[in-house]
């Protein structure tokens, strides 16, 4: 499993959200890497990618929703890696589209989305939960 319990907010709407984030990507990097052939694969695929679209979306909102309602001074700054993602995102899904689902493109994703989720839920958002435990905001008690 790639989610860690050090990754939690305390937030619970969003800690929620993250792990259902980690065991969507976790599902599809499992079907990307499998040994079925890739037309076995494509539909799978599309599906990940059809949820991370609307998903990314709807969880930045509320991301952005508690960041405002804590006071968080890094808001700006944290909207634009959002904002950054989400064209990343759509981007991809039209060059995807374009190449008429390419494999390769397809594994490049896979690793980028990995890390990106991986370094902003670890780094970033951490610095959103230090903030609310410092203004003694947070309801995990850490």
């Amino acid at each position: 499993m790639l989610w860690r319990d050090n990754y939690e907010l305390g937030v619970p709407v969003i800690d929620a959200q993250h792990k259902e984030l980690f065991r969507r990507v976790e599902s599809f990097l499992q079907v990307l890497r499998s040994a079925d052939n890739w037309e076995e694969k494509v539909n799978k695929i599309n599906e990940t990618l059809d949820f991370m679209k609307m998903y990314v979306v709807e969880h930045f909102r509320d991301e952005e929703e508690y960041q405002k309602s804590i006071g968080y001074p890094g808001y700006e700054k944290h909207k634009q890696l959002h904002i950054g993602m989400v064209e990343y995102v759509q981007e991809f899904c039209k060059q995807y589209e374009e190449s008429n689902n390419s494999e390769q493109l397809m594994q490049q994703f896979g690793g980028r989305l990995l890390a990106w989720l991986i370094n902003h839920v670890a780094a970033e958002d951490q610095r959103i939960a230090d903030y609310a435990i410092k203004k003694g905001m947070s309801g995990n008690g850490r």
